[in-house]
């Protein structure tokens, strides 16, 4: 690949302008809403692209910028397959445009653990197959918003929010990909255009604290708002909010400064546990932006060093944040820490007192001034300065549902799986949020070791209200999983991932047990019981809110889950690994999210694959059946059970394999089986049904067979 693909800035106006805000999804008339969601998609995808221009050379695309995530190719293909993959399940499209690259460019890697090093090694296509692949995506897009069916208005459940969600799916990677880029080595970067920074700097204001007082915050979108939101912004949240004190402006570099000068990094009392892990890995003894040279401090941007602004957001995780601090209270002899998420709320009603109806102050917010930070004391809000705007603020608050938190069923896994207590909110924006990001209703939560364009401001206050636990899982459908797979057995039906493996197991004497796939694994049972008897097991499942149980039970932790008995009341179940004696197989196995229908190519050379209650499930089960054979070795066994209820709210009638009447016979799921996989198996004796009971309430149960039958691959 050359690097010159992209390296000439793009000479799209659209690229240099400020971002078209996060549209009203209630316009009433089509025409109209066609022409901004167009406005807002072009926007949008010219701008990212032109994030890219930014790379100097061939390694800065391959070369990641850091050692916890992919490089930066992976991102440039990542939001083009986005929208290619919601809009398959939304229905919104029939087929794939490229089934290799949606599959590379699926899922990214979520930075869990500072340590957690990924040392995966991928086989990245070239930049010009990604460019090509983005403008078919884009095409596709278009001709969508320009053709395809429209009725108003936008909401939750219409087709048309999946391109929306597409939309801001990117901007939140605009901003995240920004980071890398800032993060990369600074011979791999180049000036742009598209992303000059602030040249404004002087010295660092003195900060001083303003009175916040008492106050009440109602928090959460209602289902039928009129811009879009993310799922974990739905619900109610009502909480009384104490008086407190809060600093005027962001915690500027000057300010910082004075901590890093009075040995703040090397001090272990001003860290906590975590936090302290993480400045001795790091080997951290300033903030992560900051150069030391003989110049004295310079200052990373996204594309050069510049002389330190003292004046500017000092940029920290929430561990550096958290240090100050309490470096500053030990030092006033005042109670300082980070605001919590409600108390920010104050600050953002605080903030608005006072100004014109429907004005909204001035924040260096949604690329409309520089791509970069600015002065602290720059644009003020009230008696405040950038409550939002200019670096993200750190909170105490890990994130949380709210009450009447839902999923959305195209996007299941974006906020739970940072309910666990390890991420914590930031609020307020930076100078390149847009769209939602720029919406005082956003909620954001990265891990405490995460670096965003993020700084912080302090309060003084003694009260500060735990945020409501979300350790317990409440959603029906996860908690009613969790009990089928690792719960109790009901009516002396034993447990059905145990029993599918004991029958695989009683089949397979003699053969080799070196690896197995569980396909559409779910919670994970079935890929621990296989790890009883194999030396590798592989489960993947399209669901990442299915996959984190299975995870959290590999990790030693405790599932617990909520089970309705009946009305409001509820019990309170908790299960681990050592209780049903699987605890020594958790090394055994691995998660992966994706896609049965289109796995990823490392997937294969398995002697035994399970795909359990899966191929009435997938949108396209023959594509799948077509293809297993690949991730088999010879002589290898697939295992399929189902109890094939065809849905066509899950596979489109023409994609079912059986259960219809072909040439006015019965044409079944089993037929069907015959057909597809006799190509390059043998079935291994009559099929056999096992019962298996879903547990629903405490007097309500779903009680069903699953046919299940055994096939060798032929060599």
């Amino acid at each position: 690949m050359n690097a010159s693909t992209l390296a000439e800035p793009s000479q799209r106006s659209a690229a240099t302008a400020p971002l078209p805000r996060t549209p009203n999804l209630h316009e009433a008339n089509p025409v109209r809403m066609r022409q901004v969601l167009r406005d807002y998609f072009t926007s949008t995808f010219d701008r990212y692209e032109s994030l890219f221009e930014t790379l100097a050379v061939d390694a800065a695309w391959y070369e990641p910028s850091i050692t916890l995530r992919h490089p930066l190719i992976f991102y440039y293909g990542h939001t083009a397959t986005f929208f290619v993959n919601k809009l398959l399940l939304a229905r919104m499209i029939e087929q794939r445009i490229d089934p290799h690259l949606e599959s590379v460019f699926a899922v990214g890697v979520d930075e869990m653990s500072w340590d957690d090093l990924d040392d995966t090694h991928y086989d990245w296509p070239g930049v010009p197959e990604v460019k090509a692949y983005r403008d078919k995506v884009r095409a596709l897009v278009l001709r969508l918003i320009d053709e395809a069916p429209l009725t108003m208005p936008i909401g939750w459940d219409h087709p048309w929010w999946t391109i929306v969600m597409g939309i801001e799916h990117e901007r939140i990677h605009l901003e995240t990909s920004s980071v890398l880029v800032r993060q990369h080595k600074l011979a791999y970067v180049k000036p742009h255009p598209a992303w000059r920074p602030c040249t404004e700097s002087g010295a660092a204001p003195e900060n001083t604290l303003v009175k916040v007082p008492a106050g009440s915050v109602v928090l959460g979108r209602s289902i039928d708002s009129a811009t879009y939101g993310w799922d974990n912004e739905y619900g109610r949240h009502e909480a009384e909010v104490a008086a407190f004190e809060a600093s005027r402006f962001l915690v500027s570099n000057g300010e910082f400064r004075a901590f890093v000068e009075d040995g703040g990094y090397a001090q272990a009392g001003w860290w906590d546990e975590e936090g302290n892990g993480w400045r001795e890995f790091a080997k951290a003894n300033h903030p992560t932006f900051w150069r030391s040279s003989a110049d004295g401090w310079k200052l990373r941007l996204m594309t050069e060093e510049v002389a330190m602004p003292w004046d500017w957001p000092v940029e920290t995780n929430y561990h550096e944040a958290r240090a100050f601090c309490r470096w500053k209270s030990a030092h006033s002899g005042q109670p300082v820490r980070l605001p919590t998420e409600d108390e920010w709320y104050r600050l953002y009603a605080e903030s608005r007192r006072g100004a014109p109806h429907g004005e909204t102050p001035g924040a260096n917010l949604n690329l409309a001034h520089w791509a970069s930070s600015c002065a602290v004391n720059r644009f003020a809000q009230g008696e405040f300065f950038d409550v939002a705007g200019n670096a993200w603020q750190w909170t105490e608050t890990p994130i949380y549902p709210f009450e009447g938190f839902a999923v959305h069923p195209i996007y299941d896994d974006f906020t739970t799986p940072t309910f666990d207590g390890r991420h914590n909110l930031m609020k307020g924006g930076s100078w390149i949020a847009t769209g939602n990001e720029a919406e005082a209703a956003s909620r954001y939560a990265f891990r405490r070791h995460f670096f965003q364009h993020a700084g912080f401001r302090y309060v003084v206050s003694k009260n500060m209200k735990p945020a409501p636990a979300s350790h317990y899982e409440t959603d029906k459908l996860l908690s009613e999983y969790a009990e089928f797979h690792y719960g109790d057995s009901y009516f002396g039906v034993p447990n059905f991932s145990k029993a599918l493996v004991d029958l695989a197991m009683g089949m397979l004497d003699g053969s080799p047990k070196r690896k197995a796939l569980d396909l559409g694994c779910a919670s994970g049972r079935a890929s621990f019981e296989l790890a009883r008897h194999f030396g590798h097991v592989t489960g993947v499942d399209f669901s990442a809110r299915f996959i984190g149980q299975g995870v959290a039970l590999a990790g030693g932790d405790s599932l617990r889950y909520l089970l309705q008995d009946e009305g409001e009341l509820v019990e309170y179940k908790s299960r681990n690994l050592a209780e049903l004696g699987l605890a020594d197989t958790a090394a055994k196995v691995e998660f992966f999210q994706g896609d049965a229908c289109n796995l990823k190519p490392q997937f294969s050379g398995y002697d035994f694959v399970l795909a359990a209650n899966l191929i009435d499930r997938l949108y396209n089960p023959a594509q799948f059946l077509e293809a297993i054979h690949e991730r088999l070795n010879p002589g290898g066994i697939l295992m399929i059970a189902s109890p094939y209820t065809w849905l066509a709210e899950h596979t489109p009638r023409a994609e079912w394999v059986g259960g219809f009447k072909r040439d006015g016979e019965s044409f079944t799921t089993l037929d069907g089986l015959d057909a597809i996989l006799g190509q390059h198996f043998e079935r291994l004796g009559e099929p056999r049904e096992v019962p298996f009971v879903i547990r629903e309430t405490r007097r309500k149960f779903q009680h069903t067979l699953s046919e299940v039958t055994l096939w060798r691959r032929r060599a």
